[in-house]
């Protein structure tokens, strides 16, 4: 072939992507394989737009009403009230139901002088004041916003007065309206007063019609407002004879329950001496027996002295007349607060001698502040609760352990149950108080096995160091020396 003829033969020309699959890169998505369409296909593919999300509207008022309206609806609404009505229902006569089957205490009504606290002054220091007794009646509110509610005036006769010169010795000493007096004042700071006749030979008079002679003073003091009348059993006056001639004058004035009359006996011996020296003692006849806790003594008595007459108080039982606590012996001053503490807590009506500490004309400081919060703080203890004014009464058996003063302050050592730590626990219903007492000189720990039926926790209600606060656990609770405490416990225990 000629160099003419192969001029004019067609020429082909290779595509660049043409030959082995290994040279370059294999066809891919977008790309054409055939060889044609090479240059007139799009490299790339575009993805579908995607259709635009639906909106969602809330449903306009109408919108909700209508579907609100539907029978579906008011079904389900009427079914929801329904079973409403029925839980409301049932809950509360569950709640009846438990109210109605709990055992509850049966409710004592007291009488005015089984709830007073009785507080013994003499009134003869203040009538030979210049200003005589008006002193005295510029206190009475005072008196009466410390929780007191009786006041028994002593000294108001000398040893040699009797039944026929009662009445005529306070008007021949113009004292008598000084008293009357102070009995207005009384009445109206809402006070009662009674006279002390102790000691008076009431029945040693040499008048024949001694007996009319007696009622017509008594007549004349009642008359006068006093509340009643305090002897002692070693008393002329104690006999059954007597206070059977007593009981008849007073209940000529029995009034309301708030204004009956009574009669108090003072207890100076260990025991109470019958009546007529009989083996039998007519207890209706005197409304009150004030007990005194300490024995008298020419000393004053031990830490020791004074745990053992606690105790024999403690664990004797009498509930056939309605008792009266007074400190009556004398003990160290470290135990004041202690007695006062044990007084305000035990069953039946306190009876407290003049306190020079509570005594608004005395100007003691911070001692008397003190004495007069810690006196406040139990009178209206007692008033606000049941268990400590009428509840039942449950002497404790103690356990401690006593602080070991040489080691670390926290370590103790087990003891024996020391005689000079007493407690008790004054109950009504679920709600418990309990009275811790430390008579001696040493601290002393709870032993957590010494009443385990007993819950942990309490908070303090009072202590005679007023220094105890909130909730305290009894494992952790180290008593002071000389110290008295009153906790109420959080749940009830087993002494009700």
């Amino acid at each position: 072939m000629d160099h003419a003829e192969e001029s004019h033969r067609p020429t082909h020309r290779m595509p660049l992507n043409a030959g082995d699959n290994g040279y370059g890169s294999a066809p891919g998505p977008g790309l054409s394989a055939s060889v044609g369409g090479t240059e007139t296909a799009p490299l790339l593919i575009p993805e579908p737009e995607p259709e635009p999300e639906q909106q969602w509207l809330p449903l306009s008022k109408e919108e909700l009403e209508a579907a609100a309206g539907g029978p579906l609806w008011r079904r389900v609404r009427c079914y929801l009230v329904l079973l409403f009505w029925l839980a409301w229902v049932a809950m509360l006569a569950t709640a009846i139901a438990i109210i109605v089957m709990s055992p509850r205490p049966v409710v004592i009504p007291l009488k005015w002088w089984q709830k007073t606290v009785f507080y013994e002054l003499q009134p003869a220091p203040y009538m030979e004041a210049p200003q005589g007794l008006n002193v005295l009646c510029e206190q009475l509110p005072y008196l009466r916003s410390l929780g007191i509610g009786t006041l028994i005036l002593q000294g108001l006769f000398s040893k040699e007065v009797s039944a026929s010169n009662l009445t005529m010795a306070a008007q021949s000493s113009g004292t008598l309206p000084q008293i009357q007096h102070l009995l207005t004042e009384s009445n109206k700071a809402g006070l009662k007063v009674m006279l002390d006749f102790c000691g008076l030979d009431l029945n040693g008079s040499h008048v024949s019609d001694t007996e009319q002679v007696e009622k017509r003073s008594l007549r004349f003091w009642l008359e006068q407002g006093v509340a009643g009348f305090v002897i002692c059993d070693t008393d002329a006056a104690y006999s059954e004879k007597t206070l059977l001639e007593w009981r008849d004058v007073l209940m000529e004035f029995d009034g309301q329950e708030d204004e009956e009359r009574i009669v108090v006996v003072k207890q100076t011996q260990h025991v109470l001496l019958p009546l007529n020296n009989s083996d039998q003692i007519n207890r209706t006849l005197a409304d009150v027996v004030m007990r005194p806790i300490l024995p008298s003594s020419q000393h004053p008595l031990s830490a020791q002295e004074v745990a053992d007459a606690i105790e024999t108080h403690l664990q004797t039982k009498d509930e056939k007349i309605w008792p009266s606590w007074t400190v009556g012996g004398e003990a160290s001053h470290d135990l004041k607060r202690l007695l006062l503490v044990l007084t305000m807590t035990l069953p039946g009506s306190p009876a407290l001698q003049y306190d020079e500490d509570i005594d608004q004309t005395q100007d003691n400081g911070k001692e008397r502040r003190s004495a007069v919060t810690l006196f406040t703080s139990l009178s209206h203890s007692r008033a606000r609760e049941e268990a400590l004014m009428y509840g039942s009464f449950t002497f404790l058996p103690f356990n401690t352990s006593s602080t070991n003063s040489s080691s670390s302050p926290n370590s103790t050592v087990s003891s024996p149950s020391s005689p000079t730590v007493l407690a008790f626990l004054r109950s009504w219903g679920c709600v418990h108080f309990l009275v811790l007492l430390n008579v001696g000189s040493e601290p002393h720990a709870l032993d957590p096995a010494w009443a385990p039926t007993l819950p942990e926790a309490g908070v303090f209600v009072t202590s005679s160091g007023l220094d105890r606060l909130g909730s305290t656990s009894l494992y952790m609770l180290v008593l002071k020396p000389h110290e008295a405490i009153v906790i109420k416990l959080f749940e009830g225990g087993s002494y009700s």
